[in-house]
């Protein structure tokens, strides 16, 4: 790891997996006829009858809120929260049906509270899905002055026959089909902040513009591809973990993804980013998505009709790679 790596940054990606293997004991106890599958994928599924399933996903905005404080916009940050949870229920090839948010400070600020909300509506149009309500929570000696968090879940459904298994459906030859992101969406901000300071950021607008351009949301193309048939054997999020934790995700044991560089859509953020901080290459794939947001692993046969509807569906796309035998990693 470089000196500027995400773990200098304070953010130690092992602990969480060393929490998730902790805690499979305790999730195991509550498990009830209706669960499907364990713990481990983009979302949740639980089987609610008819051959129809729930997929569920929950997440957060994370440090981004913090550079979101020192530019003082706070109407796209709700944006990236719905997408964050509606991403990953979409990665089951479910519809998301609603989204819940969670908004905790120091002291309620009604205005900025309403222009967080103004974000999350904006994303579940996107998405869309309902805003069903949410919380708002005041803790004093828990948030400092100014400060605030912003989570929520989201509930999609799909049919039990047409869920995107891809721990059991992808195979040797399959084509990974990247979708274009927006910038960093809401990983590695914690590396970013300590990269560049405040009057940096301040200074350059258009820094600022590309580190705070809200997480694209996928569900619409997705949809469309299955709209259209195609035959979609898995998905994953590019979020935190980057490249190497989350396409494994989607792979079957004894497969790994082999990504061509010279594929990946050009994003000059992350070359400033990785400049900033003197980052290698695979330290950079570790933590940010490198402009792929999203990826899908399709049949070769099918490749060039999924980009085409993702493309008609707006989410620029490209084969960024493929499937190939291996000890279920990421080969760059």
């Amino acid at each position: 790891m470089t000196a500027n790596s995400y773990a200098t940054a304070g953010v130690d990606v092992t602990r969480g997996y060393r929490a998730l293997d902790l805690m499979r004991s305790h999730i195991a106890r509550t498990a009830t006829p209706g669960v499907v599958g364990g713990v481990g994928g983009f979302s949740g599924l639980f089987d609610i009858g008819g051959g129809r399933l729930l997929s569920a996903g929950a997440d957060g905005v994370g440090t981004k809120l913090k550079l979101a404080t020192l530019a003082g916009r706070h109407d796209t940050v709700g944006i990236d929260c719905v997408a964050m949870c509606v991403n990953d229920v979409a990665c089951s090839g479910a519809e998301p049906l609603f989204f819940l948010d969670y908004f905790a400070s120091a002291r309620t600020d009604p205005e900025l509270v309403a222009d967080v909300v103004k974000g999350v509506a904006d994303g579940c149009v996107q998405a869309g899905c309902a805003l069903l309500g949410g919380e708002t929570a005041e803790m004093p000696g828990i948030y400092a002055e100014g400060d605030y968090d912003l989570a929520g879940f989201a509930v999609g459904i799909v049919d039990a026959d047409r869920v995107w298994d891809g721990p059991k459906r992808t195979a040797a030859g399959d084509a990974l089909v990247g979708l274009a992101s927006s910038g960093p969406h809401s990983n590695g901000f914690s590396l970013i902040r300590r990269l560049f300071p405040p009057d940096r950021l301040l200074g350059d607008r258009a820094l600022l513009d590309a580190l705070l351009a809200p997480t694209r949301i996928y569900v619409k193309p997705l949809l469309a591809l299955a709209g259209l048939g195609v035959d979609v054997h898995g998905a994953a999020h590019i979020t935190g973990g980057g490249f190497f934790e989350n396409l494994p995700r989607m792979l079957a044991p004894g497969l790994s993804a082999r990504i061509d560089r010279a594929a990946l859509p050009p994003a000059p953020i992350f070359d400033d980013i990785a400049s900033a901080g003197r980052i290698a290459r695979r330290d950079m794939f570790a933590t940010f998505n490198m402009g792929v947001g999203l990826v899908v692993a399709v049949p070769p046969g099918d490749a060039d009709r999924a980009i085409a509807a993702l493309h008609a569906a707006g989410a620029p796309a490209s084969v960024i790679g493929q499937v190939v035998a291996g000890d279920h990693e990421v080969l760059l």
